[in-house]
């Protein structure tokens, strides 16, 4: 039973393989184009996952689509309708893609990869709902799943047994937690579907003395943590901008340019706007346990990737385990849209977890060197040991590195696989990895890695998080790494045990062996704009354009500093949109 799940189209698209219920392969289109989340149908990431599988098209059970383009499409008429005149222009715009390709799904498919057999469809909502229960550690669970919106849902909520999905409520469109929350992205000056997580980030920073207001003119909350948005405030389900001159007058400002100063006011709508999706998602959360008394909760959705909310329902409700897929949003749809059919549509039996998120291309030595040489880049083999005590005393000398090891990461997470990693003692790396490596604003936090056993012992945490998707507080006695610690004392955590990972572990471990910290900066391997490395050539220019010390990639380590001048110029030149 070949099984392989698509999404795409809107953003994040990605492909993804299910082979006898275990997934072999998953990875997201914009790896392969180098395009920042790219939508369009994922025809490198499809073939790569069929080569990965050792398939041919032929060879596949099924091909399944994350959602249901046509109910989708009576959306968009729906409410274009509903709001003539005002969203003419935006229909005008709208609906020369659909016509061209969003409505014809399965003739893309056809037609992309040469494949005559069975395509399925599954309901958005439900793709997100199975790409977290069925290849979670639980049984049973309650199902949260919330996002911007799907085909008419922006969040549903039900429960899973067994091979079974019962979603039974849900909050539909216009009314959208994950729309509000890109309102808001949009007002800061940051970019819609893309820089979420800045806001969030920017959130600490501020005080939430705008949330009074946000619940009483944008948000009408019931006590089963269902809601309506004033839609007054917002253009976003007719209009080619999110919010309007109204929404702007109610808070006294205008929309923020891009790239302008962020000052105080927006440092407070930031904290704002956080706190009132805090609130949302732990009401929703709440509800669903005292409804369905589970004690297990999935969680799924683009909203699923603010670790903040995340870790306020694990403290706030009765629920005692959390799971969160690493991909979250639209790409880890492709995951729950194949698992779907193989678990509930066909009945099979559920036989995989998700243990980890290392699911992309790996390369070999022998491929590594054979680009190394053809670029003319000398290099030797280290054994693993002196690869590892060379890597960690790197870091421990206040050297960034990149680390280039193994299969790549599904999700927007690097976990230790295609990451730049630093020393989390040096105050300065907070600033020296955003403004000289990562070419992206000062504020943003950085996520520690830590050996899971001593996870404990430095963060008031003691479950594993392998995915970066919960934040944690830094403990008192431990503010030795100040610069994994946000203003406000929390971390986004990421915890790493040995069979997830074991040279990436062996890593962290050799580091704490060295200095008696086992905590270290993992940041993903990738300039601001620019795609997570994919392979070894992504990695050489993502290493000679920014100012990463040392590439350690496969059993090799390179050092910026034995590269021409000519070279690194030559690469700095590239360029890429801002995120």
């Amino acid at each position: 039973m070949n099984i392989l799940g698509i999404s795409c189209y809107y953003h994040d698209a990605a492909a993804a393989l299910v082979m006898d219920g275990r997934l072999v392969a998953a990875a997201q289109e914009e790896r392969f184009t180098r395009r920042r989340h790219d939508a369009d149908f994922p025809r490198h990431a499809a073939e790569w996952c069929l080569s990965e599988g050792g398939l041919q098209p032929g060879d596949l059970s099924h091909i399944v689509f994350y959602d249901k383009p046509f109910v989708k499409f009576e959306r968009i008429l729906q409410t274009y309708l509903a709001t003539f005149p005002m969203g003419y222009r935006s229909f005008m715009k709208a609906l020369p893609v659909w016509m061209k390709e969003k409505m014809w799904i399965r003739q893309a498919i056809m037609q992309e990869m040469a494949y005559e057999g069975e395509i399925l469809f599954a309901d958005h909502h439900t793709s997100h709902a199975a790409s977290a229960f069925l290849v979670s550690p639980f049984d049973e669970a309650a199902i949260l799943t919330i996002d911007g919106v799907g085909e008419w849902e922006t969040a549903t909520a039900g429960y899973g047994r067994g091979t079974d999905l019962q979603i039974d409520q849900a909050i539909w469109f216009p009314h959208s937690l994950g729309l509000l929350y890109s309102a808001f992205t949009y007002y800061l000056g940051f970019k819609v579907n893309s820089a979420e997580y800045k806001v969030m980030g920017l959130a600490p920073y501020g005080e939430p003395r705008f949330y009074d207001l946000i619940m009483k003119e944008l948000v009408s909350l019931r006590d089963d943590g269902s809601f309506k948005l004033n839609m007054r405030y917002f253009t976003y389900h007719y209009g080619l901008t999110m919010t309007g001159r109204r929404f702007a007058r109610l808070f006294g400002e205008p929309v923020r340019s891009p790239e302008s100063a962020l000052t105080q006011f927006h440092k407070d709508v930031a904290a704002s706007i956080q706190k009132a999706t805090d609130t949302i998602v732990v009401a929703m959360a709440r509800h669903l346990q005292r409804r369905t008394a589970m004690r297990n909760l999935c969680l799924a959705g683009g909203v699923a990737l603010n670790c903040v909310s995340n870790s306020k329902v694990l403290e706030e409700t009765d629920f005692q385990k959390i799971f969160v897929q690493p991909a979250a949003g639209d790409a880890g749809g492709a995951v729950g849209a194949a698992f779907y059919v193989q678990n509930t549509v066909l009945r099979n039996p559920r036989s995989y977890q998700m243990q980890n998120a290392f699911l992309g291309p790996s390369f070999s030595d022998d491929e590594i060197s054979a680009f190394l040489t053809a670029q003319g880049i000398a290099h030797r083999p280290l054994d693993r040991q002196t690869l590892l005590s060379e890597t960690a005393r790197l870091v421990g000398e206040q050297k960034v590195v990149g680390w280039f090891q193994g299969r790549m990461e599904f999700g927007p997470r690097a976990l230790g696989a295609r990451s730049i990693l630093a020393d989390a003692r040096n105050p300065k790396n907070q600033s020296v990895v955003n403004l000289k490596i990562k070419f992206r604003e000062s504020f943003r936090p950085f996520a520690p890695t830590v050996l899971e056993e001593r996870t404990s012992e430095y963060f008031d945490w003691k479950d594993p998080s392998p995915f970066m998707l919960f934040v944690a507080t830094v403990r008192e006695d431990k503010r030795e790494i100040p610069a994994v610690t946000h203003v406000d004392g929390s971390a986004r955590l990421q915890t790493i045990a040995r069979d997830q990972h074991p040279l990436y572990y062996d890593l962290v471990k050799e580091f704490e062996r060295q200095t008696g910290c086992p905590v270290i900066i993992n940041t993903s391997f990738n300039q601001r704009g620019e795609p997570i490395v994919c392979t070894p050539a992504d990695a050489l220019n993502c290493f000679l354009r920014t100012g990463i010390d040392h590439l350690v990639i496969g059993s090799f380590i390179l050092n910026k500093a034995d590269m021409s001048p000519e070279r690194v110029a030559e690469a700095a030149n590239r360029t890429f949109e801002p995120d």
